[in-house]
């Protein structure tokens, strides 16, 4: 029986393809295990401060816990301690942990958690990145809910709170929705929510009544323009002096012509 065998052509032949096959694939690899440090480390990290807030609230050690990050050590390095500050912390509690020296940590503050609230002492963000790739980073945000202002958060007409001081008559009043070309819904006054057809059209609408005669009455409102192109107006049965709240078939315009509302308050 004749014996088959490789020739010296086919042996280097196949030991090029091995070679461009692993030229291709351990980098692929190496950037692989680099992105997963990065994601692992910024989860880590998070479920840190969590960890930090957590006992916090349950007044561990009756003091407040916080996270402090050092860029100096190598690897970068960050600390779940008990205290108001780093500084003035009870070493004894210190946890350290170490991050991959594949990941940096460019941007960081300490962060401290307020006893009773909960809240971080200031917002900001917490920055990482791959030691080998500056371009791939990973931002952890930190909120500070005593620092938002009411006034700088984004507000439209999806979303309407009135306030009606006149007392309702829930037993004997309706609500009622005009829409323009004549067509009205009278719904109870109770919390509502539904559609209405207008020249074709289908409106969706919701109502909820967030208080109701505790003196005064609060409205909620609910008309996202992607399901609405027809103006309306909402009024109470028992109220002669006009609508509390009236749309412009673009929702972009909304007012108010009863003296017993509020003017809208876009949420």
């Amino acid at each position: 029986m004749k014996e088959k065998s490789f020739t010296l052509i086919e042996l280097l032949t196949v030991l090029g393809i091995l070679l461009i096959l692993t030229a291709i694939t351990v980098p692929a690899l190496q950037s692989f295990n680099k992105n997963a440090d990065l994601n692992n480390s910024a989860e880590e990290i998070t479920n840190k401060l969590r960890l930090a807030q957590s006992k916090t609230l349950a007044s561990e050690g009756a003091d407040s816990w916080g996270i402090y990050f050092s860029t100096t050590t190598q690897p970068n390095q960050y600390t779940l301690f008990k205290g108001t500050s780093f500084a003035s912390r009870a070493t004894s509690s210190d946890h350290i942990f170490y991050l991959p020296k594949s990941v940096e940590v460019t941007q960081a503050n300490e962060v401290i958690f307020q006893r009773i609230t909960g809240n971080a002492n200031q917002g900001g963000s917490i920055v990482l990145r791959s030691a080998a790739d500056n371009s791939k980073t990973r931002t952890i945000y930190v909120e500070n809910p005593a620092t938002v202002s009411d006034a700088n958060r984004i507000k439209d007409s999806r979303h309407i709170h009135i306030d009606y001081s006149r007392f309702i008559d829930t037993g004997a009043e309706n609500l009622v929705l005009a829409f323009e070309g004549g067509v009205n819904q009278v719904i109870p006054v109770a919390d509502w929510q539904g559609e209405v057809t207008v020249g074709g059209s289908v409106q969706k609408i919701e109502i909820n009544i967030h208080r109701l005669n505790q003196p005064d009455t609060q409205f909620s409102i609910h008309r996202d323009r992607r399901y609405n192109n027809k103006s309306v107006n909402v009024s109470l049965s028992g109220d002669g002096t006009g609508n509390f709240i009236e749309y412009s078939a673009d929702g972009l315009t909304v007012t108010k012509t009863s003296i017993y509302a509020s003017t809208p308050q876009q949420q």
